[in-house]
């Protein structure tokens, strides 16, 4: 059993603002928005980044894929958004837990990550 953040928050031992949740996926607004809509969306099973997934587990990505569209029809983002994926600390992930940044709500800078 992984003690990470989003690990604890997909077991309910940390509180979040869910959603959307089924058996293998979990989606939150970010406790600190960078956009007026700004959920991320993970699978409950722990995989460190994209770069953790083998052939066997990589199917998730596809089945997220599907709750970010259902989730941006449903914040009205039609006009565009934006889903982000960090890989490792060069690449600015802070939470080593596979999740992707839906951010819309508002016309988005193209230097905004």
């Amino acid at each position: 059993m992984s003690d990470c953040l989003f690990c604890k928050i997909a077991r309910g031992e940390i509180p979040s603002e869910k959603v959307f949740e089924n058996e293998r996926i979990l989606a939150f607004k970010d406790i600190n928005p960078q956009a007026p809509v700004h959920i991320l969306v993970i699978p409950k099973e722990h995989y460190d980044s994209l770069s953790a997934l083998d052939e066997d587990s990589a199917p998730i990505v596809s089945e997220i894929a599907l709750v970010i569209k259902r989730l941006a029809e449903e914040y009205s983002l039609g006009a565009g958004y934006r889903v982000i994926t960090n890989i490792g600390d060069n690449g600015g992930q802070t939470v080593h837990h596979l999740h992707f940044h839906i951010l819309g709500g508002v016309k988005l800078s193209e230097k905004m990550c």
